[in-house]
C-alpha cells in the first residue's frame, strides 16, 4: 500500500462503495414503502410502458362491467315489472271470466266493471314504475299507454373493448294496458270478447318475460365473464409492477448492514494517512 496524504485510494473506493449502498437502501426503502418495484419509466422503461397499458384496459373494462351492472338495474326493475303485470293478470282473468257469466245481475255487472277498472288503473301504476335512472323499456316513452305502435325502447350496452354490445330488448307493454283498458265487462257479451283480447295480451306478456329473462341472464353471464377478465389483468399488472414485500425487506436489511459497514471502512480509510505523522515523530 502506498502510503500517501494527498491521496487515498482506500478512501475513496470505500466513498464508492457507501454511496452504492445508499443507493440500494433507498431503492428498497422505496420499494417497502410504496409497495413497487417500478414505478415509473425510469425504473424500467419496457415494461413500464406495458403496465401503462395494462392500467388503461383496467379503466376501460371497470367503465364496461358499469355499464353492463347499470343494464342490469334496467333489466332487473322492467323485470319486475313484466312479473307484476303478469301476477295481476291472473286476477284480471278471474274477474272477466266473472263478467262473462249470464246469470250475473245488474248490479254485481257494474261491481265486476268497478273491480277491472281498478285492475286496469293498477297495471298502469306497474308499468309507469317500472323505471330505473331515468329508463323504462315496457312503455314507449313518446306516446305511452297508446295502441300506436311506437318505436320499441331498446338498449344496447358496450360489452367488451372490442365495440360489442348487448342489448336488452324493450316490450311495449304499455299497448297490453292500452288494449285491456279499451275493452269492458259490462255485460257478459263484453266480457266474452274482452276475454279474447285478453289472451293474447296475457301471450305478449309471457313473451316479455321470457325475453327479459334472457337478456338478464345474457347480461349476467357478461359481468361476470368481464370481471374475470378484469381480475387477470389486474394479476398480470401487479406480477410487472408490484415489488415482493419479503424480498424487499430483505433487501434492505441487507443493504442497511453494507452502508453500515462502508461507513466503518471509510473512517478506517479516512484514519490512514495519519499513520504518515509517526513517520515524523
Amino acid at each position: 500500500m502506498t502510503l500517501s496524504i494527498r491521496t487515498n485510494p482506500e478512501a475513496l473506493a470505500a466513498l464508492r462503495n457507501l454511496t452504492v449502498a445508499g443507493s440500494r437502501v433507498a431503492e428498497a426503502s422505496r420499494q417497502v414503502s410504496t409497495g413497487l418495484k417500478i414505478r415509473g419509466a425510469k425504473d424500467d422503461a419496457s415494461n413500464f410502458a406495458i403496465a401503462q397499458g395494462l392500467r388503461s384496459d383496467v379503466r376501460a373494462l371497470n367503465a364496461v362491467v358499469q355499464g353492463l351492472n347499470n343494464a342490469k338495474g334496467i333489466a332487473k326493475v322492467a323485470l319486475a315489472g313484466a312479473t307484476a303485470v303478469s301476477d295481476l293478470m291472473t286476477d284480471i282473468r278471474q274477474k272477466i271470466t266473472e263478467g262473462a257469466n249470464e246469470g250475473n245481475t245488474a248490479q254485481q255487472q257494474q261491481i265486476l266493471q268497478n273491480d277491472y277498472d281498478e285492475m286496469i288503473a293498477q297495471m298502469r301504476q306497474i308499468l309507469e314504475n317500472s323505471e330505473f335512472n331515468g329508463v323504462n323499456i315496457l312503455i314507449e316513452v313518446a306516446i305511452p299507454f297508446n295502441l300506436a305502435i311506437g318505436t320499441v325502447r331498446d338498449v344496447d350496452v358496450l360489452s367488451n373493448l372490442e365495440g360489442g354490445t348487448l342489448t336488452l330488448n324493450g316490450q311495449r307493454l304499455d299497448v297490453t294496458y292500452a288494449r285491456l283498458a279499451n275493452e269492458d265487462i259490462s255485460s257478459p257479451a263484453n266480457a266474452l270478447a274482452a276475454l279474447s283480447t285478453f289472451e293474447t295480451e296475457e301471450e305478449n306478456v309471457a313473451t316479455a318475460l321470457g325475453s327479459l329473462g334472457a337478456d338478464l341472464r345474457a347480461l349476467d353471464l357478461q359481468v361476470n365473464q368481464v370481471q374475470a377478465t378484469l381480475d387477470e389483468i389486474e394479476k398480470g399488472l401487479g406480477n410487472i409492477v408490484d415489488a415482493d414485500m419479503a424480498r424487499a425487506s430483505a433487501e434492505l436489511t441487507a443493504a442497511q448492514v453494507r452502508q453500515q459497514l462502508s461507513v466503518q471502512t471509510l473512517g478506517v480509510a479516512n484514519n490512514a494517512p495519519q499513520i504518515a505523522l509517526g513517520l515524523f515523530q
